[in-house]
Formats: structure tokens, C-alpha cells, sequence
């Protein structure tokens, strides 16, 4: 094994370990005591651990362990291994570190319950370990069936919400909706980053000059398409050739280069597209270069 993928696999595992614990966090010091639910297999095993009082360290993992199996045939082995030992780890976590219980508080317990699960499963996902098993279950379902991954998920959770409505009544289901929507929200951004990537798509008769200065003052790699401006409604037939420009940087940075394009061209058409993951390029170079 080569010292870089030596070194992935301990920043992988510290990010996972982090995210078990902030997940324990989440569970033990707001969500368990205070008795409230949460949407995925984690609201799964709440919803359970109220209805049948079983140890919540257990649940977790009877509950995970299925999807988990289920994962290494969806994804890889490697992807099971880590989650089915994060799991594990996150049982012994709720079993044998004593959090404290933070507050009695129904709307902070929803809210702070809910972004310390989000940071800890989002930290997970970065480990690349699950740590709530829904998402595989949707994969499988999105195979057979028409609907999206989002649009699995938000069904699987509405009948689980539906339960703990009959269950436990609809103010612990709202809450548990609540939970769940700020969890997931939180998730997102720690999965996605604080750096999130957006493409910027410029078309403008001044390509030449906006080339110049996205590059030189902005310090950013550009592609270039070959493409044709023109075909108004009153001249059709009329059309010049132009490049596309294409560009990739962090939202913080879009509005300066809006600012940019338009000190070049008031008339330019911008627009710009979110972007899930970028990697290498002169994207990243000053995070690796420093010279």
C-alpha cells in the first residue's frame, strides 16, 4: 500500500470517526432523551426504541445492517466493510461515551438535534462510509423503478412520518419532519462543502477581452467552444461566430466575475450551473501549490 493511499485511508478514517461522534452527539445529548424521531433508518430505529423501548445501540445496527449488505452489492465491498465498522463504532459510541443532555427544549432539540446528525452523517458519506443506510435503499429502488432517488426518499420518509403520526401523535411527527428536513439540509452542505463549485457559461461579442481578464485578473482556467450568436426573430439570417467561454469556481467568487464581464460587455449573456464535485485543473491548485 503507497503512502498517499495510506494517507487517504487515515484522513477517511478520521472523517468517518468524527461523524460517528458527532452522530452520538446528535442522538444521545438531544433526540433520544427528550424521546423525539428523525426520517431515514435512523428515524427508523427511533420510532422502534420508542414504540418497544430496545436499546437504541442495538436498533442501530439491526436496522443498518440489511441496507449495508445490500450496499456492498450496489456499491463495493469496500463501501460495506466501512459502514457496517462505523455502525459498529457508532453502537459502542451511544453504548459507552455518557454525553450530556443538552436541553428540554422541543424547538432547539429539533433544530440542533437535526444539524448535529446532518454534520455527522455528511461527515460520514465524506469517509466514505454510510452511516444511514437510506440512500442504498433508494439506489436499489431507483433500479426498478421511474422515480428519482430524492423522490424514494422523501416516499419512504412520508410513511414513516405517517407512522409516527398514528403512533405517536402529529406533533411528534412534525417535529420529526422538522428534524429530518434541517438533518438533511445540513448534510447537504457538509457533503457538498462550504466551497461549493459553480459553472459560469458566458456568450458576448467581446470574448476577446472577457478571455483576457477572467484569465489575467482572475487568476482562472477557461474553456473555450466555437459557436454562433445571433438568429433574432427580425434577422434570422443574420449570425456571427463567437467563442463560449466556460469557467468553474467557487459561488464566493461568481459575483466578482459577473461584475467583471459586464465592466467588458453590459450586454453579455451569462449563466451559470451548480457543480457536485470538481477535482484537479487550476481549480485546486492553490490548495495543493503554494509557490
Amino acid at each position: 500500500m503507497s503512502k498517499i493511499s495510506v494517507g487517504d485511508y487515515i484522513k477517511d478514517f478520521s472523517i468517518g470517526l468524527a461523524g460517528v461522534l458527532f452522530a452520538g452527539f446528535a442522538l444521545k445529548s438531544f433526540l433520544v432523551p427528550n424521546h423525539f424521531l428523525d426520517g431515514g433508518v435512523t428515524g427508523l430505529a427511533l420510532l422502534i426504541h420508542e414504540t418497544y423501548h430496545i436499546p437504541i445501540s442495538i436498533l442501530i445496527i439491526l436496522c443498518n445492517v440489511p441496507f449495508i449488505i445490500l450496499g456492498g452489492f450496489l456499491v463495493n465491498k469496500d463501501f460495506a466493510i466501512r459502514s457496517f465498522l462505523a455502525v459498529i463504532v457508532l453502537a459502542l459510541v451511544l453504548t459507552f461515551i455518557p454525553y450530556p443532555v443538552i436541553t428540554s427544549d422541543k424547538l432547539l432539540i429539533s433544530i440542533f438535534g437535526g444539524v448535529f446528525l446532518g454534520i455527522g452523517i455528511g461527515l460520514g458519506m465524506r469517509g466514505g462510509c454510510a452511516i444511514d443506510g437510506i440512500e442504498v435503499l433508494a439506489l436499489y429502488t431507483l433500479r426498478r423503478s421511474g422515480f428519482s432517488i430524492s423522490e424514494i426518499i422523501l416516499g419512504i420518509n412520508i410513511v414513516l412520518f405517517l407512522i409516527a403520526a398514528i403512533g405517536l401523535g402529529m406533533v411528534t411527527a412534525l417535529y420529526a419532519m422538522l428534524t429530518y428536513f434541517i438533518a438533511t439540509r445540513t448534510m447537504d452542505y457538509i457533503v457538498e462543502g462550504l466551497e461549493e463549485y459553480i459553472g459560469v457559461t458566458i456568450i458576448s461579442k467581446n470574448h476577446e477581452e472577457i478571455k483576457k481578464a477572467v484569465v489575467m485578473q482572475m487568476g482562472k482556467g477557461i474553456t473555450v467552444y466555437k459557436g454562433e450568436r445571433g438568429f433574432m426573430k427580425g434577422s434570422f439570417d443574420v449570425s456571427h461566430p463567437t467563442d463560449i467561454l466556460y469557467t468553474i469556481m467557487t459561488r464566493f467568487e461568481v459575483r466578482q466575475l459577473r461584475n467583471l464581464v459586464l465592466e467588458c460587455d453590459p450586454k453579455a449573456f451569462i449563466f451559470t450551473t451548480t457543480i457536485k464535485e470538481a477535482a484537479g485543473g487550476v481549480i485546486l491548485k492553490r490548495k495543493g501549490n503554494h509557490s
